[in-house]
């Protein structure tokens, strides 16, 4: 991975470009909290999401392990095009959803048995998520090692899965889904074709999001410490809520602009 000391090279302009523009949520666009449930988005950065996507003609997409329900809820009143479930579910511009489900026997058989360990260990979490199981452990750190464990013997009886670490918890999905990979199928489609990606993410969940970005000669940038594939950084999330003002402001010049020079 880019060591930190590489990630503090100037933050390229983004006047004159189309751009398209990607998030994740928890530990960018909102502060972690102890439990998922109690994150938010505040009103004023939603506000500016979207203005962003109106100045780019709707090329703005939420990209996140959280299914795309959550995501409506938390950027409310908008309706961006997502990437769920770290891609497991994915909603184009015009609102059309491709989801991913693993079998039904699989996904009981599997709840069951997560929710029986886990229930175990006071302080941990289970997210269920359909297609994905997200291990929680941020209020019980001491049982890092048994929810590692329990997540790695489930993949193991079920070759068709894989698991994602994060920041505190683990997660079992799909084999083959990832930010990267919905990250590239989303430029495939309108409004981002022909557009530069930007992408901003602060977890290892991102890491791949930030390698098809760098593919694509387009902006990567990972919130917060720790190495990273990312070519930029920024602190933390208040940083990119001082970056999204910074980049409106820098849009709507360039919008001025053009209807002067018409």
């Amino acid at each position: 991975m880019t060591q930190a000391a590489n990630l503090h090279a100037t933050f390229p302009s983004l006047s004159g470009g189309l751009y398209a523009f990607f998030f994740d949520v928890d530990g960018t666009l909102a502060v972690i909290q102890s439990r998922p449930d109690a994150v938010f988005i505040p009103d004023n950065v939603i506000e500016q999401l979207q203005q962003l996507s109106s100045l780019c003609h709707g090329a703005l997409a939420l990209v996140s392990g959280r299914p795309i329900e959550q995501l409506d809820a938390l950027s409310a009143p908008l309706k961006a095009p997502a990437a769920g479930v770290h891609g497991a579910e994915r909603r184009d511009a015009q609102g059309e959803i491709h989801r991913i489900t693993l079998p039904a026997v699989i996904e009981q058989e599997l709840r069951s048995e997560l929710q029986h360990a886990m229930n175990q260990w006071p302080g941990t979490q289970l997210e269920i998520k359909g297609m994905a199981f997200a291990l929680h452990y941020r209020q019980a750190m001491q049982h890092e090692q048994d929810i590692m464990r329990l997540a790695e013997q489930s993949v193991k009886r079920f070759p068709g899965l894989a698991l994602q670490p994060g920041k505190c918890v683990v997660e079992i999905k799909p084999q083959g889904i990832d930010k990267g990979a919905a990250i590239r199928d989303l430029m495939q489609t309108k409004p981002f074709t022909g557009r530069i990606p930007v992408f901003i993410g602060d977890d290892l969940t991102d890491e791949k999001g930030f390698i098809s970005v760098n593919a694509m000669q387009g902006i990567s940038v990972k919130v917060g410490e720790g190495e990273s594939q990312a070519r930029y950084r920024l602190e933390d999330v208040e940083a990119v809520y001082a970056w999204l003002e910074r980049t409106l402001l820098q849009l709507k010049q360039d919008n001025v602009g053009k209807e002067f020079r018409l």
